[in-house]
Parts: structure tokens; sequence; C-alpha cells
């Protein structure tokens, strides 16, 4: 049970950050990809620190029952990964099309089995063709064109690799900390360091802010403050690929949504599904779905894969 619910709120998280593919591609349009990162990791950061008084857990009896140490480690080292990996990604889309890095970023799903076994991780054979089928999905969704590597596709396929990374060192730590605590640490460390690298290279004015400020606060509080809050808990107690195979539901989202605003006539551009992109969807969601299959109709069972 507590599974299937760590998997609904992975789901969840999918699809804010799948629907926040617009008020994103917004912002990027008045501000410097170091500004726009920095100034809405700082926005979760605050939005987290503000439920972290309410609910007390800074001071009193449930401060002095956190282990501050091993929260403040997991929170430094998820803070670097996810710096590395959205610089990667924001500077990359800029010399590549988004057909391409959207495909190329949910490489991370086949990325993730990948490091369990270095680490010496039993992952499920199921597992692994859900995998497959995802990425499979992934590319019928995403690609428009010939996948040939430039300057900014090889920039998001190591954004990809260390996506991986980040949802490990989740997996890592998620039985020894509190989520709320390591997603406010993780962004405040994400938003000071592009922050810096804003001032030095962005160049940010009160101007850009004022015109990206609706954009801001979906990809702030939403994106980062809850989604990724909902990700750290949601991981707890589930395998770090079917977690990164459920993430990866924010392309199928992120499409859906966009030909919705279309219809809706929030976007201009058309947005219309095609077919190859509906089977890309059916193919993903087939994928998550199997994954989430008790593992004794497979016969073996998922030996691999952490108690719920």
């Amino acid at each position: 049970m507590r599974r299937r619910f760590n998997s609904f709120l992975l789901f969840l998280t999918a699809c804010i950050w799948g629907m926040a593919f617009v008020s994103q591609s917004k912002g990027m349009e008045y501000m410097h990809p170091f500004t726009f990162n920095g100034v809405r990791s700082l926005i979760g950061a605050l939005s987290l620190l503000v439920y972290l008084l309410v609910t007390g857990k800074l001071t009193g009896e449930k401060a002095r029952s956190i282990n501050w140490k091993k929260n403040l480690e997991a929170g430094l080292w998820c803070g670097l990964a996810l710096t590395t990996a959205t610089t990667l990604q924001q500077f990359g889309i800029k010399y590549t099309t988004v057909g391409k890095a959207g495909f190329i970023t949910t490489l991370y799903i086949i990325f993730v089995p990948m490091a369990g076994v270095f680490l010496k991780k039993k992952v499920p054979g199921i597992v692994w063709v859900a995998a497959g089928m995802a990425a499979v999905g992934m590319y019928l969704l995403c690609m428009q064109e010939s996948l040939v590597l430039g300057s900014g596709d090889i920039m998001v396929f190591l954004c990809a690799i260390v996506f991986a990374v980040h949802i490990i060192v989740i997996d890592h730590y998620g039985e020894e900390t509190d989520g709320a605590i390591v997603s406010c640490i993780q962004f405040l460390v994400c938003g000071v360091v592009c922050t810096i690298g804003a001032l030095i290279w962005g160049e940010p004015t009160w101007q850009q802010l004022n015109s990206g400020m609706g954009a801001l606060l979906y990809a702030g509080v939403l994106s980062c403050g809850v989604a990724y809050t909902l990700q750290i808990v949601g991981q707890k107690g589930v395998n770090p690929t079917v977690a990164a195979l459920i993430l990866s539901l924010e392309s199928v989202v992120a499409t859906v949504s966009g030909w919705i605003a279309f219809e809706i006539g929030f976007l201009k551009d058309d947005q219309t599904l095609t077919g190859r992109q509906i089977a890309g969807c059916v193919i993903v969601f087939a994928a998550v779905i199997l994954v989430q299959l008790p593992g004794e109709l497979f016969g073996s069972g998922r030996k691999g894969q952490k108690a719920a």
C-alpha cells in the first residue's frame, strides 16, 4: 500500500513538471538561463522554509529528533546534482531542438538501472523491459528529426546522466532524511550557485523578473517547492528505476497539456498530437503500468526491489 501511495506522489510530481513546460518556456523569453534557474530555486527554497517553520520542524521537539548531519549532507549532494543537471539542460536546449532535448533527457530511465548494476543492486528483468519500452515511447513522442548529436545534444545527454545521479542520491539518503528539509537545502544550494552565475553572465534586471514573474512563481512554488519535495518523499520505499519510469511521464503530460492549452486558446502554436505521438504516450503509460504490477505475475517476483 505504501509503495502504491508513493508511486502516486511520483505521478503527481510528473504531472506538475509536465504542466510547467509552458511556464518555463515563457520565462526563458525574458531572462538568462542562470537567472531563471537561480530565482525559481530560491523561490522554491523560500516556500519550503515557510512550510518547515509552520510545521515546527526547525524548532522544538521535532527539530531535536531530526538527523541534521544526514539532511545537510543529502541536501548538499542533491543540490549540486540538481544545479549541474538543470544548468546543462537549459543551456543545451539553446543549441538543439526541443524534440531532441526531450528524448535525450529521458534517457535517465535507462541510466538509473545501469548505475544500479555498477552499485551491485539487483534489478528485476521486468524493470529492464519496462525501461526499454519507455525509451521507445519517448522516442516516438519527442523525436521529429534525425538523431545527430551536436554540442547542445551532448550537454542534454550529460544532463540526463546527472538526473540519474540525482535519483540515485535521493534513494541512498531517502530513509534517513526528511523530504522537505532536503528539498529546501537542495534548492538553496541550486539558487545560490545559479544566482552567482546570473550576476556574472546573465545581467539580471528587475524588469526581466517582473515580466516573467508568473512563470517564476509557478516554476518556483509548484515545480520546485512542491514537486521536488513530492519526488523525495515519493521515492522512499520505491525502486529508483521504477521512480525514474514514473517521473518520465513528465514528457507525456507536457505533450498532452500543450495540446489542451492550444485547443482552449492559451497557446497559439498548433500542439495537436500526431498518431506517432499518441503511440508514444500509450507505450510509456504501458511501461509504467507494467512495472507497477505485482511481481508474482511474472513468476520470480521483484527481489531486487525494496519492500514497501
